[in-house]
């Protein structure tokens, strides 16, 4: 069924028998004698450090939220549009990286995410007027998307099946550690009293937080370039002896031996195995390296779409539109309070200051008018006012996940990753809805720990599921396509919120929970796929 020459070791780790051959894929078997070692430590800790970013990056503008209201003079529908505006440029951007991973490839497309979020970043942390400070956002969010997309996939398709599960599932304790070390960062910058002023320039505490957190996307799109492009990519695409000699390097530095010992000498295969690749090859987007001419344009367009309507058909309809529709519901949810939550402890804090003792619900906290009850006023609510708490309370929220991120890695094999997402998603549900009923600031961080906990890992988790979902040549599009949803409804959401969090705040925490609820029940729907060959 498949030619491929091989020489095998006498070590007992490197026989390999007839048995694996039939039943496995090439690159299965390509892959497995490579080993697993120093290349895949490696990286996992760049890929984790990107997912780690992604953490930092999506919710640096919380912190920021409270400090910048004075420089910007910010009302709570602007801070709704702030927060909403990157995830504008998440939604815009998740299918163009897509599209370019699939063109140029994952690596391409990784480096070129990192280089836009972190200089787009980097320019807005010198700017002092809104607009011009939500445009940057806008790019960094649209570069955030890319490497939020492909970080996975990347990641999936250098790994074995016997370790592809467990190495994704560790890219959940990267995220929580860039949870931990945001407020931390911010805790040490943003207190601090230094105010620069250079003519029309304005340079502040909050604004060289923003600087310190832009650096890591440029430094880690530099470290990538040292990395090789996904095997399985070069492979699905018929370039067969770039993918061999990625195997080879992969071998040499899990092995310490010469890339002449690695066992596969060829990855060409039959005519039938080959008649499936050239098919996919010749709709891939990788055979359109440039775009020069309208002609080029139109074909890019109708690739594309080409691709869309495959999955947006059998036998790939019924999970594209699940990821999608769970996608939706968990990402609006958590991404909207994510973001806000810093803002509801500063408000927390400020009222408990006013009035020690009372005790008041999330709800009534929000409303930010003076009223005869003595409610909170909105001057109160300026950067000098942030507290510590704000910090240590979002610290708390980081150092709760941790938990959970080590329970995954090591029970995914025996429970499942869908197991691990139902689970997610209901617990999640049940936490959003129980913030109605908290009346103090300590019960609202009980709860927000324990929705960052598990609503965080069930991103993690259904971005790991997506890898064994879908086959090579439309991985990432599928994940690009579930990814905007998603940001459609974080924008949606963020939008929202911060119409009506000051007056309508019980019809929020309905909203998110029910969203939450439902897309649980539409994950038991997905398919079991654990440790399954890559398609």
């Amino acid at each position: 069924m498949q030619k491929l020459i091989l020489q095998t070791h006498e070590a007992p780790g490197n026989v390999m028998g007839l048995d694996f051959l039939d039943n496995g894929s090439i690159f299965e078997h390509a892959i497995t004698c490579a080993e697993f070692g120093r290349f895949h430590y490696f990286l996992l800790t760049l890929c984790g450090l990107i997912y780690m970013n992604c953490a930092i990056s999506v919710s640096v503008v919380s912190f920021v939220l409270p400090s910048a209201q004075c420089d910007f003079n910010l009302s709570s529908s602007d801070k709704g549009l702030l927060n909403a505006v990157p995830l504008l440029g998440m939604l815009l951007g998740a299918y163009f990286w897509g599209c370019l991973a699939d063109m140029h490839g994952r690596k391409k497309a990784l480096i070129a995410a990192l280089l836009v979020d972190g200089l787009f970043s980097l320019i807005s942390s010198f700017l002092t007027y809104f607009w011009p400070f939500l445009f940057c956002r806008f790019f960094s969010g649209f570069g955030l998307s890319g490497y939020l997309g492909i970080c996975f996939s990347y990641l999936g398709e250098f790994q074995p099946k016997i370790y592809r599960e467990k190495v994704l599932s560790w890219l959940e304790m990267f995220w929580t550690v860039g949870i931990i070390l945001l407020p931390l960062v911010a805790w040490g910058i943003i207190p601090l009293s230094a105010n620069y002023t250079i003519g029309i320039l304005k340079y502040s505490s909050w604004n060289l937080f923003l600087t310190l957190c832009s650096l890591p996307s440029i430094l880690l799109a530099l470290w990538l370039t040292q990395f090789p492009e996904s095997p399985k990519f070069l492979l699905e695409c018929g370039e067969f002896d770039e993918a061999l000699e990625c195997l080879k390097r992969i071998y040499t530095e899990n092995t310490g031996e010469p890339g002449d010992a690695y066992p596969v000498r060829s990855l060409i295969e039959n005519e039938v195995r080959c008649s499936v690749i050239s098919i996919q090859s010749k709709r891939s987007l990788r055979s359109m390296k440039t775009v020069k001419t309208p002609k080029d344009l139109k074909n890019l367009l109708n690739e594309v779409w080409y691709q869309t309507k495959e999955m947006f058909k059998p036998p790939h309809l019924k999970n594209t539109l699940l990821t999608c529709l769970i996608q939706f519901g968990l990402t609006s949810s958590y991404y909207t309070l994510m973001m806000w939550f810093p803002e509801l402890f500063n408000r927390f804090e400020t009222f408990e200051r006013q009035k020690p003792g009372v005790e008041v619900s999330v709800c009534q906290v929000s409303s930010v008018y003076v009223e005869q009850d003595g409610a909170l006023s909105s001057a109160d609510l300026c950067g000098s006012a942030v507290g510590e708490s704000v910090y240590t309370h979002t610290l708390w929220i980081g150092i709760a996940c941790i938990p959970t991120s080590l329970w995954m890695p090591l029970c995914v094999h025996r429970l499942g990753a869908k197991f691990f997402l139902v689970m997610c998603l209901f617990v999640s549900g049940i936490v959003a809805a129980a913030l109605y009923f908290v009346k103090n600031a300590l019960q609202n961080l009980i709860l927000s720990c324990l929705f960052e906990a598990f609503s965080g890992l069930g991103i993690s988790v259904l971005l790991c599921i997506m890898v064994d979902l879908f086959p090579t040549n439309m991985r990432v599009m599928a994940a690009a396509a579930s990814a905007t949803f998603g940001r459609l409804g974080s924008l949606l959401a963020n939008i929202t919120f911060g119409l009506l969090i000051d007056s309508h705040c019980i019809l929020l925490i309905i909203i998110f929970s029910s969203l939450l609820i439902i897309s649980g029940l539409l994950s038991l729907a997905l398919p079991n796929g654990n440790s399954k060959d890559l398609d």
